[in-house]
């Protein structure tokens, strides 16, 4: 690839296929509902995305394996689409079917009168705020971290492990970043720009895509971050807790980003760690932990 077509792409392809995801979002709502819009602007970002990794992948050697795969896809479709749906999708619709025919709000906890936008950034702020610290905790408290191991096990990053959590740990995120917002009120049309953010990004910070974001960095916690959280070392693992926001590791002082050496071996250093989908959802009950 052309040097300067490359360093476009390392430097333009995140912030060019988020600012397409939101423009695609907006404008589709003029011909389909608000949670459509979404779904396809997600859908933009995952196709480039999958693009972006095949053609100018960060590692070569992270291409997942067919056992891999299988995998993945069976926390894809048992956690983010099964246990998602159980988890939001029907307190959501409950709940703001109830706010859109009675107006419930409640009064000094959000600011329903601030345009859109700027309550999907409050959103993301504050959102971020209770999850960085929920993370914390599940590489603090060695239970925890029985369950949090479990998106720590792979030893390569692609988009499509980004799904692999235990069900214990994506029912308390649920709880902690999700639910109080959908309990206090907030609009579905601050809630679903708040998910074309998350999820797009979501995708791009777990992918294998090379990718150079200069001052963002500072901001929002892209893939160069994210490879450090996934380190074997857990010296280097113990940062970069934000899920869209790097700034409150900033402020807490747990962003982790040396300039100096690349990331190393991913995973977990414990070497007899199951692999398989149905092993790693007893695992945490079986008390494997590498703080002993």
């Amino acid at each position: 690839m052309h040097r300067a077509l490359r360093f476009s792409v390392l430097t333009l392809a995140f912030p060019l296929v988020m600012c397409v995801a939101f423009l695609l979002f907006y404008w589709l709502q003029t011909f389909v509902s608000m949670l459509v819009a979404a779904y396809i602007a997600t859908f933009w970002g995952l196709v480039c995305i999958t693009l972006h990794e095949w053609l100018m992948p960060y590692q070569r050697s992270w291409h997942p394996t067919r056992f891999d795969l299988i995998n993945d896809v069976a926390y894809m479709v048992f956690g983010q689409v099964l246990l998602e749906r159980l988890l939001f999708f029907i307190p959501f619709f409950l709940i703001t079917t109830l706010a859109a025919t009675t107006s419930w709000r409640v009064p000094g906890l959000w600011p329903y009168e601030w345009p859109i936008w700027l309550q999907a950034v409050l959103l993301l702020v504050v959102g971020d705020l209770f999850r960085y610290w929920l993370h914390r905790l599940f590489h603090q408290i060695p239970w925890m971290w029985s369950f949090h191991q479990v998106h720590h096990s792979p030893k390569r990053l692609y988009w499509v492990n980004v799904g692999r959590f235990h069900p214990v740990e994506q029912a308390l995120q649920f709880i902690v970043d999700a639910l109080p917002f959908v309990l206090i009120g907030v609009q579905p049309e601050v809630l679903s720009a708040y998910f074309v953010f998350y999820a797009v990004n979501g995708f791009y910070q777990h992918s294998n895509c090379d990718v150079r974001l200069g001052p963002l960095n500072w901001i929002i916690a892209g893939p160069e971050l994210h490879r450090w959280h996934h380190s074997l070392n857990l010296e280097e693992a113990n940062h970069n807790y934000g899920n869209n926001l790097i700034v409150w590791d900033v402020l807490f002082g747990t962003r982790y980003l040396p300039q100096e050496y690349e990331v190393g071996e991913l995973g977990i250093p414990v070497p007899d760690y199951p692999m398989s989908f149905l092993r790693q959802l007893v695992a945490p009950f079986r008390r494997f932990s590498t703080t002993d």
